[in-house]
């Protein structure tokens, strides 16, 4: 039977602390994400960039374990949609900054003599930073291996029915633990993304907009918010902040607070300190005293079979 490839696209994330500046440096020699300088410069800035901020993140992944999940955590979601999709069908998983890259997730699937592949985003909503960093990157590896590959892209689905079906029951599963949902917010939190992505053209932030508006038809007489988190650098990002969106509500009164981490499909460092801890503490100080987050979706049965749903109509 001739098996086709399933590739899974995702950020990556240091496995260990001395793996921190590695991957920092990888993500900002990146131009697809930031500019530095003229391109041939780019890498001595990195480079600069990346020793200058590296002992300062080490003491965020010092408060997770000391290393991100989410190599362990995709390569499960991996392992869970082969078993879904059968014996027709391999898995394998790209980091865009770390380990397994590019480069070598495609020599595992040219060791297995498959042809066919089909590129899955783990991001749902698409931007030129995320999806389209990934999609660049494994077109410049195949160019330089000069190896014919029939492909076929999964770009985005933040308005599929099963990705909002997924999210859904992860909220609903958060609400459940409160009294009156009623009196609970929530907090759609996404990767934040420079404005000037947006005002070029990005779709980034339509697509955010679209999966929390379809997903909130699910939640009547429930309020909502969305905002943005993970900021870096001096530009000017999509606003509000989430700093700043629950300073608002706690200002307003709010005691009681649910996050949803909306553009996230694994726990790592957004989710594990951003949220749960750095947030969780913001939270309190400024009087919300019943702070919580919504599981990630990570390997749920909803979720793998909202991939699966994707992946089959692509063969």
């Amino acid at each position: 039977m001739n098996k086709t490839a399933v590739l899974l696209l995702q950020m990556g994330g240091p496995d260990s602390l001395d793996a921190i500046e590695p991957f920092l440096f990888n993500l900002f020699s990146d131009r697809d994400i930031i500019r530095i300088g003229p391109a041939f410069l780019q890498p001595l800035i990195a480079r600069f960039i990346s020793r200058r901020r590296s002992d300062k993140v080490k003491k965020y992944y010092s408060q997770i374990g000391g290393r991100s999940p989410i190599r362990e955590l995709t390569e499960q979601q991996a392992a869970e949609l082969e078993k879904v999709l059968g014996d027709g069908y391999r898995c394998f998983v790209a980091m865009r900054y770390s380990r397994p890259d590019t480069s070598e997730a495609l020599a595992s699937i040219r060791r297995e003599g498959i042809s066919k592949v089909i590129v899955l985003s783990l991001y749902p909503h698409f931007s030129r930073a995320t999806t389209g960093s990934s999609i660049n990157e494994l077109e410049r590896v195949l160019a330089r291996s000069n190896t014919k590959t029939d492909l076929t892209y999964i770009r985005h689905y933040y308005d599929h029915p099963a990705y909002i079906a997924a999210l859904s029951e992860k909220i609903e599963r958060g609400l459940a633990g409160f009294a009156d949902r009623s009196k609970v917010p929530l907090l759609f939190s996404a990767h934040g993304l420079p404005q000037s992505f947006i005002d070029s053209g990005d779709p980034y932030l339509d697509h955010i907009r679209t999966t929390v508006r379809l997903t909130m038809e699910n939640f009547g007489g429930v309020s909502h918010h969305i905002s943005f988190q993970s900021r870096a650098g001096p530009v000017k990002w999509l606003e509000p902040s989430t700093e700043a969106k629950i300073a608002e509500l706690a200002a307003a009164g709010c005691k009681q607070l649910l996050m949803v981490p909306i553009s996230f499909v694994s726990d790592h460092i957004e989710t594990l300190y951003e949220i749960d801890i750095q947030y969780r503490d913001e939270a309190a100080a400024l009087g919300v005293t019943d702070f919580r987050r919504t599981e990630a979706l990570n390997s749920s049965p909803a979720f793998i079979s909202c991939l699966a749903g994707l992946v089959r109509p692509a063969q």
